[in-house]
């Protein structure tokens, strides 16, 4: 296919993508990219994307070939593509798939096998994988220690070989689980068709080609109901990993809504009981507690406490780097990921493709939006300036304080009052970084607050109050970023973030995607402090949304416009 002038894609030699976001083949573009890409910058009118291995390898795990990869890059294209680019994807699909892990029974140890041989010799080798080793059967062979599976996979693709692991699972412990027609509630039931597809992709029939991997979907389209979708079609007992004890309650409500087990089935084991039953609900948090820093994690054993056939990570994009090592150990059981990003801050996500497995399934967000699963989202960056009492403070400040300063603004309290006025009939959340800030806003509108503090029952009231309408405003911590089911939610008020995190602005976006039975539309607002380390930071978080296809209306607001209660600038 000939390069046309009048496309809207730059490919560069330096793996770097441009797309131009006026061009009118924009989002065709931009969904046909994500597959394979990952964006990098998104100001202005053009998006810059890149090609990593990391991004390419989970696009072959996916069933992308490197041709098909680069059709796509020659149909958007404005210029030849780079030789060197050719060769690089075409070099990175190839290694995955190039080792393969298998069982061998006989031995009772896996199989490291390729068809290069010197690739083995060089990696016999390695000092990372040589402690693993047993023995060199022939030139296509390494017999690998059956312990070994999740450390030598970690020691591979640190060195660019991501092993596709073949070596099958062992069955647990039997469980009859059924999803049901109709919930306890008495509403008709069934998974939705992109549901059932993310379901059948990962059981991949019950062959060793599924069984482990992670599902990429934004919050609100029904990812839990996913996991109980594998759940019946595994029919085997289950350990789900949830990041706090909100979540843990909110799966176990779900599982008694919408399946036919029953409480004595399911456990919850937190640091309020410890309950282990066929289905055991966990979090994070309990995983990863322990007495002093140099002891060892205390419940870690709850990994091998039953015979557990799948092991559910919600949130995979949260696992902490301690449990990885515990995950490590167990790669003979089913591992499903869920999650609605792949973004890690601690930049591990190599770990979560090795261990947890590659990604198997996703969806464009924009995509669920049109097809009214997900809520028509409206974001808006509101900027104001820093009051004039704090400048020189935050002139001379360091770095870290001078993020706190701008992200604390008081001009944000103002924004916040009038957005509050503008949506009184609405259901919003106020989400912050800061308890202090936080806490004046309480004083400010009266509205009650939930923080890391807030007991779990009193946290657990006032979600109940929110859904019942009783609540039009709930101010949260980042406690509720993740797993807090509040379906009417259709405004979000963000005054401060965590630096630059974009997993943060996804889940703090996705508390307001559930569609609403009024068919509202939902709007994020994000207030941030012009020309300081606050908007650097949320133009970086701001990169996972445009990823996902939402643009940000932008309103400045002058320092006469913010006294005087004018009526913003607006930029697009």
């Amino acid at each position: 296919m000939s390069p046309d002038p009048s496309n809207p894609l730059t490919v560069q030699s330096d793996r770097t993508l441009l797309l131009e976001t006026m061009h009118p083949r924009y989002v065709e573009a931009r969904d046909a990219l994500v597959r394979f890409a990952e964006l990098v910058m998104s100001p202005g009118f053009t998006h810059t994307y890149r090609t990593t291995p990391l991004s390419l390898w989970n696009a072959a795990a996916a069933g992308h070939t490197a041709e098909e990869i680069i059709g796509v890059l020659e149909e958007f294209s404005k210029y030849p593509i780079p030789e060197n680019i050719l060769i690089e994807i075409r070099e990175d699909i190839s290694r995955y798939g190039r080792l393969k892990l298998e069982i061998d029974e006989e031995e009772g140890a896996l199989r490291l096998t390729s068809t290069d041989p010197i690739l083995l010799t060089e990696i016999e080798s390695l000092e990372t994988v040589e402690a693993h080793l047993i023995r060199r059967i022939d030139d296509h062979t390494l017999l690998v220690r059956a312990s070994a599976r999740g450390h030598i996979k970690q020691a591979l693709i640190k060195i660019g070989y991501p092993v596709e692991d073949l070596a099958g699972y062992t069955d647990g412990a039997a469980l009859e689980i059924n999803l049901r027609e109709t919930t306890s509630l008495g509403h008709s039931f069934a998974l939705r068709q992109y549901q059932q597809e993310a379901a059948d992709i990962f059981h991949a029939a019950g062959t060793v080609r599924g069984g482990s991997g992670v599902i990429v979907l934004p919050c609100g389209a029904g990812k839990t109901i996913i996991g109980m979708g594998v759940m019946s079609r595994l029919q085997m007992q289950t350990l789900v990993l949830t990041t706090n004890i909100t979540a843990l309650r909110q799966w176990r409500d779900e599982l008694l809504d919408k399946t036919d087990l029953t409480e004595d089935l399911i456990g919850e084991y937190s640091g309020e009981q410890k309950d282990i039953r066929p289905v055991t609900l966990t979090t994070y948090q309990i995983l990863t507690h322990r007495r002093r820093r140099e002891e060892d994690f205390i419940h870690l054993g709850l990994f091998n406490a039953q015979n557990w056939g799948l092991v559910i990570y919600d949130e995979v994009h949260l696992l902490p780097a301690p449990v990885f090592r515990a995950v490590a150990e167990i790669q003979a059981r089913r591992r499903l990921g869920l999650t609605a990003t792949l973004v890690r801050e601690d930049e591990k996500e190599d770990d979560v493709f090795s261990l947890i497995g590659p990604k198997r399934y996703d969806v464009p967000w924009k995509e669920l939006e049109q097809q009214g699963w997900i809520a028509e989202a409206e974001c808006t960056e509101i900027r104001v300036p820093l009051v004039s009492d704090l400048r020189m403070t935050y002139a001379t400040a360091d770095a870290k304080a001078k993020f706190r300063i701008a992200s604390e603004n008081p001009r944000k309290l103002e924004v916040v009052d009038r957005l509050l006025q503008a949506h009184q009939c609405d259901h919003t959340l106020v989400i912050g970084q800061y308890l202090d800030q936080l806490e004046v806003i309480r004083e400010r509108t009266g509205a009650p607050i939930i923080t890391g503090k807030t007991p779990s029952r009193e946290r657990g009231d006032l979600y109940g109050a929110f859904k019942r309408g009783e609540i039009r405003v709930l101010i949260v911590s980042k406690v509720a970023n993740f797993a807090v089911d509040l379906p009417d939610a259709n405004v979000a008020i963000q005054v401060s973030g965590t630096f630059g995190s974009r997993q943060e602005e996804a889940q703090r976006l996705g508390r307001i995607l559930r569609p609403k039975s009024d068919g509202k539309q939902a709007h994020f607002y994000s207030v941030v402090t012009r020309d300081t380390r606050d908007l650097d930071f949320a133009q970086r978080r701001q990169r996972f949304l445009t990823e996902q296809g939402y643009r940000y209306t932008i309103q400045i607001e002058s320092d006469e416009a913010v006294e005087a209660g004018a009526s913003p600038r607006t930029d697009r």
